[in-house]
């Protein structure tokens, strides 16, 4: 067999596993399909820095919240 025809199955085989591995093969290899997917995803999202937008509105959520808490709360005089 040809390295380059190997290759070429070889990675077809990869691509499928992770692909749809969890949803067609039996227990202990969807588990891994599933856990090589979630992998590759947070590798992928860790290439990306989170954007500056983003953390202002994950504080600003913060201090909205802070703001309904202290609002609710009974005042004691």
């Amino acid at each position: 067999m040809r390295p380059k025809t190997l290759l070429t199955g070889l990675l077809v085989l990869g691509l499928l596993f992770v692909a749809v591995g969890d949803r067609i093969l039996p227990q202990p290899l969807n588990d891994a399909s599933r856990n090589v997917r979630t992998s590759i995803n947070q590798m992928m999202l860790g290439l990306f820095p989170k954007s500056r937008t983003v953390e202002k509105l994950e504080k600003r959520e913060k201090e909205v919240e802070n703001l309904l808490e202290q609002k609710a709360r009974p005042k004691s005089n």
